[in-house]
């Protein structure tokens, strides 16, 4: 038996892991060790937003499988086959899902004595060229756990994007898949490949940005694929659903996978036992630059409705430690505890912009669907003086490391005003996405090909540049150059700036007990 620490003991729960690990605060690009070992079911983001070309319904999306490498054949990346992939919904702001839309694939490679993904050119999924295909089913399930119904029985994932010789119009094969993807009740679905819509300068783990601030303003996610899921949900159905007269939703997004795996003797593996969570994502980059390794596995074990019940946490965030860290490096004064504008942003809800009238706290992205589509969105969200972004819900463009660090600092008055720290305008140097988002469902931008070379982030060059700026997108906002963030100065504090989000969340009660691992 290998015996190994938890936290959280207040919740007053064993947990027993077999084979992965249960839920995650809000998870990140390879944020715990055990998500880490299994990319296929690591969330990386989510996001929550009206939908710019069709505001009468709410989309939701959801990533996994981080930094996937265009080229990575002949075992491109896929949905993993025994695992489930869930988008849920709080619509009565009781931290337990109403709704959840539970995506669970099945296919793979039907000519099994080749090694190709496809063996020709691919101008269709039903091409026979494409030799790996996989389907999916979307099932509505209800905060009972039962399944209210079936809104997609037999869709079609969109295919790895191998390259521009094998698939040479894949925008093509795009829609086709979308076009497998309608529900009865209006609600559009999507499954397939993506380019990675997150950016950010990663490279803080390289010593804090190199240890002398050289390694800052680099998109290092340019060129990098995910794996996405989407839900286009009607308003309607939200509201037949239990809809909160203030029309905020709380929304993560998990991943499970059964409790037992067999090896067997040729290679074969058969999976049984009962389902356990394996990653939970809400706000982003909570658990990926907060816990200790000791302690990540162990943050995944939350629930949302037990959050606010850990004191560690309501200490962590109404006095966090982030900002006199800061204070004691930088000489930026730390603004004064206890920090209730905090509290709000992510655990209840700002009052008057995205609470729920009656709320559980807990860590989940809030989304109030009544808040109109901004015609010129600002990459700054709500510090920008834009209602429509984050933390009112997430777009694909919302700059999340600049609107948390400035968060974290204060910005958000006491009166509700908007004060930004000019120290931090220029976060961690990196405004826009490296290429522009869709203008309709799902709103990801096509993966980048296999085909594709040489520099850029890891996995090649941006297509059409990558702006400091802004970028020209179908829903989510430019950066507009006159930003107040956009700020061409710098000071020292830049290394922080990927450090310091999500660092709230860090004190989910560090008492420490034992979990015994089968």
């Amino acid at each position: 038996m290998r015996r190994t620490k938890k936290v959280i003991a207040a919740l007053g729960a064993a947990v027993i892991v077999t084979m992965s690990a249960t839920p995650a605060l809000g998870s990140s690009h390879r944020e715990a060790p055990v998500v880490a070992g299994d990319p296929q079911i690591d969330g990386t983001d989510t996001y929550a937003f009206v939908s710019p070309d069709n505001p009468d319904t709410v989309t939701f999306v959801a990533n996994f499988d981080p930094f996937q490498l265009p080229p990575g054949g002949p075992n491109f990346n896929s949905f993993a086959n025994e695992a489930r992939y869930n988008i849920k919904i709080d619509t009565d702001g009781d931290a337990v899902p109403n709704l959840t839309y539970r995506f669970t694939f099945t296919g793979g490679f039907e000519d099994k004595s080749t090694f190709l993904y496809n063996t020709g050119v691919v101008n269709s999924i039903d091409d026979p060229t494409l030799n790996f295909k996989q389907s999916y089913k979307v099932e509505l399930v209800g905060s009972d756990g039962n399944v209210i119904s079936t809104v997609v029985e037999n869709g079609r994932a969109a295919p790895a994007n191998v390259g521009v010789a094998s698939m040479p119009n894949y925008g093509n094969l795009r829609q086709q898949a979308l076009a497998t993807g309608k529900g009865a009740d209006g609600t559009q679905t999507f499954a397939g490949q993506a380019d990675d819509p997150f950016f950010l300068d990663l490279r803080v783990f390289d010593l804090l940005y190199g240890g002398d601030l050289s390694e800052t303003g680099n998109p290092v996610l340019t060129g990098l694929n995910v794996n996405s899921i989407a839900v286009q949900v009607p308003k309607a159905v939200l509201a037949a659903n239990g809809l909160d007269a203030s029309g905020v939703v709380g929304v993560h997004t998990t991943s499970e996978r059964q409790s037992m795996l067999a090896i067997k003797p040729d290679g074969t593996r058969e999976p049984s036992g009962d389902w356990v969570q394996t990653s939970r994502l809400g706000n982003p980059l909570v658990n990926e630059v907060v816990s200790s390794v000791e302690l990540k596995d162990a943050f995944n074990a939350l629930a949302p409705a037990g959050d606010g019940d850990v004191q560690g946490l309501v200490d962590r965030v109404t006095d966090p430690e982030v900002p006199k860290l800061i204070e004691k490096i930088y000489g930026i004064p730390a603004p004064a505890t206890p920090r209730n504008d905090l509290v709000a942003v992510f655990l209840t809800g700002v009052e008057g912009l995205n609470q729920p009238t009656k709320v559980t706290p807990s860590e989940q992205l809030r989304l109030n669907t009544n808040t109109p589509v901004t015609a010129d969105p600002n990459r700054l969200g709500v510090l920008g003086g834009d209602a429509g972004g984050f933390p009112n819900g997430r777009r694909l463009t919302d700059d999340v490391v600049d609107i948390e660090l400035q968060t974290l600092e204060g910005a958000i008055q006491a009166d509700g005003s908007i004060k930004l720290v000019d120290a931090l305008a220029s976060g961690d140097g990196v405004n826009a996405n490296d290429v522009a988002f869709e203008a309709s469902f799902p709103y990801v931008a096509l993966p980048h090909p296999g085909s594709d070379t040489g520099p850029g982030g890891l996995g090649g060059p941006p297509r059409g540049g990558s702006p400091s700026g802004g970028v020209a997108t179908g829903f989510g906002g430019a950066a507009l150059s006159n930003d107040p963030a956009d700020s061409s100065s710098k000071l020292p504090l830049l290394p922080l700036a990927v450090l310091a989000v999500g660092v709230v969340m860090t004190g989910f009660g560090l008492s420490r007990s034992r979990r015994t691992t089968a």
